[in-house]
């Protein structure tokens, strides 16, 4: 599903922010992404969903070398592809329906299927009596969970979080993870980075941890907890 070759990427010359990366992770597979503030969580989310290219090395989703996707095809990528962020990224002047609907709207798809499709996102999340109110309106849990259904409405077949729980207490974030869970079972893969430590023992995923930009750990399964 997606596969890394000795994936590198610098921002400065000898300063690496990933090193020599290599990685293969199945269709399907919830994964954790952890380790220390700047060891390369979040470069590694941007370059699967080509929010930047490596320095060095290959990237394969679906097998497809996504270095050589021409810009003016990217969208074919990221329709594949939902991205949930930690601080959300809400449009504060539209409904949580809107916010949702966005990514349909643009693909110009009919307003009887936007419907559709945002109520079931909606109902997956547990959000369906919120969804004509303004994200102010609503708690930070409630934002995420919006942020959420946003990326899964238009049926991705990856999703990748970036420190989804970052701004929420623990039983907020364990609520999250499930979730992501049960989006998961659905066939989804699902990337989440995170430094929280009680949510890699609670649920007990494959954690692949970066240190300094070089993959350091594989754990899966139960050997997780």
């Amino acid at each position: 599903m997606i596969e890394l070759y000795h994936v590198s990427k610098q921002y400065v010359k000898n300063d690496y922010a990933l090193q020599d990366v290599n990685l293969s992770i199945q269709k399907g597979e919830l994964i954790f992404l952890t380790g220390a503030s700047g060891a390369g969580k979040s470069t590694l989310l941007k370059l699967i969903f080509k929010e930047e290219d490596p320095s060095k090395g290959q990237i394969l989703i679906d097998s497809q070398n996504i270095n050589l996707i021409p810009k003016k095809h990217l969208y074919k990528l990221r329709r594949n592809i939902g991205i949930v962020f930690q601080d959300f990224k809400l449009l504060d002047n539209r409904t949580v329906y809107e916010n949702i609907a966005i990514p349909l709207m643009v693909r110009g798809e009919r307003k009887s299927m936007i419907e559709r499709k945002v109520n079931n996102a909606l109902t997956l999340v547990g959000l369906k009596h919120r969804k004509n109110y303004i994200p102010l309106h609503i708690s930070g849990g409630e934002q995420q969970r919006v942020a959420i259904a946003r990326a899964i409405v238009g049926n991705p077949k990856i999703i990748v979080a970036d420190e989804p729980t970052g701004n929420l207490d623990t039983d907020l974030s364990v609520e999250i993870i499930k979730i992501f869970e049960r989006i998961n079972a659905n066939g989804v893969t699902i990337i989440i980075a995170t430094h929280d430590k009680t949510l890699l023992q609670m649920f007990g995923k494959r954690i692949l941890r970066l240190d300094k930009g070089r993959l350091v750990t594989d754990r899966s399964g139960e050997a997780a907890r």
